[in-house]
């Protein structure tokens, strides 16, 4: 297909279309119309996208075409009807198709995070690295458990909440780069060893579980997914299969865009857990409770809705969520 040609042989045709959606009332006449021009410009939409792809005719002509649909669906189709599907069936679906990445950016950390504990543990030299004995012993005995209450509470949650939020977004924004995502993984399995290598050399590998589980389980599987959507968009570049890059990275990230928002709303709730459950006085086996029903309900909102909504044909593509949105938009 010459693209040219075509879009210059139905441009009247799209731009009749534009003009009738745009006008606040229709006649009788008008609205056929309008319906047999939707339906002649979703006949071009899906001829450009089989032989040309994601192109800048093609999605202007499927802006035209939501504005279009707006004007005789149902009112009851806009962007708030669909949030109910958002929750139940897109985001569900999406974290669904990251599980096995999920689970392997988990055993990674697992790992690393155990090696070097154990590294810190069975070498004093590599022990004495991580700061003087006075330094250590602040660590073990006022400073990790004083972390957590350091803060008023809620001025706590809100900034844990930030960070954790901005980490994860930026694991998905930047995991094109190929190195952003095992750099935060390695960071952070590092740091988790270290830490659990200084409490456990100076006896105090329970308060280093109990200060870490309750928020921790929730917390570290939203970074753990947020890690597995940068990996997804990588690949999506280094092997797009029949698809352009551009139409993979297009695709992939417009579907892992709505993985940011679920785990933002995961990510508030370990912000709670951990700024008013981790220090409070209850017993440990109370708060560890919490933490396991907390990353439980996650993961069962991923593996068992999400896979009830991949076998009701759900992708977890944001297309009709952001028709939804023009059409809101475009009134």
């Amino acid at each position: 297909m010459d693209l040219d040609a075509y879009t210059a042989a139905h441009n009247p045709d799209w731009e009749r279309l534009d003009a009738l959606s745009s006008r606040r009332s229709l006649s009788g006449a008008e609205a056929d119309e309008l319906i047999t021009a939707y339906q002649g410009g979703a006949t071009g939409l899906s001829a450009i996208k089989t032989t040309a792809g994601s192109t800048v005719q093609g999605d202007r002509l499927s802006v035209s075409l939501s504005r279009a649909r707006g004007r005789f669906t149902a009112p009851s189709a806009n962007l708030f009807s669909l949030v109910p599907r958002f929750f139940v069936l897109q985001l569900p679906a999406a974290l669904w198709r990251l599980r096995w990445l999920t689970l392997a950016v988990a055993v990674i950390t697992v790992i690393i995070a155990a090696l070097y504990a154990w590294w810190a543990l069975g070498d004093p030299q590599v022990l004495a690295s991580f700061g003087t004995e006075e330094q250590r012993r602040a660590l073990v005995d006022e400073k990790f458990v004083g972390y957590y209450s350091e803060n008023p509470a809620a001025s706590f949650a809100g900034a844990v909440w930030t960070n954790n939020a901005w980490v994860a977004a930026q694991c998905i924004a930047l995991g094109i780069t190929g190195f952003f995502v095992p750099y935060v993984i390695i960071g952070n399995a590092m740091n988790i060893g270290v830490s659990a290598g200084i409490m456990f050399a100076y006896g105090r590998g329970d308060v280093f579980f109990q200060y870490i589980l309750p928020h921790g389980l929730l917390e570290l599987s939203c970074v753990f997914v947020a890690a597995a959507a940068g990996l997804r968009i990588f690949w999506a570049w280094i092997a797009p299969g029949a698809r352009t890059r551009g139409q993979a990275l297009a695709e992939d990230a417009r579907a892992l865009f709505i993985v940011a928002i679920g785990l933002a709303i995961a990510l508030f709730v370990s912000g709670i857990i951990e700024s008013f459950v981790t220090p409070s006085p209850l017993p440990w086996t109370v708060k560890l409770a919490i933490g396991v029903v907390a990353a439980g309900l996650f993961y069962t909102y991923m593996l068992v809705v999400g896979r009830r909504a991949a076998r009701a044909g759900e992708t977890g593509d944001m297309g009709e969520f952001e028709a939804g949105a023009r059409q809101l938009i475009a009134g």
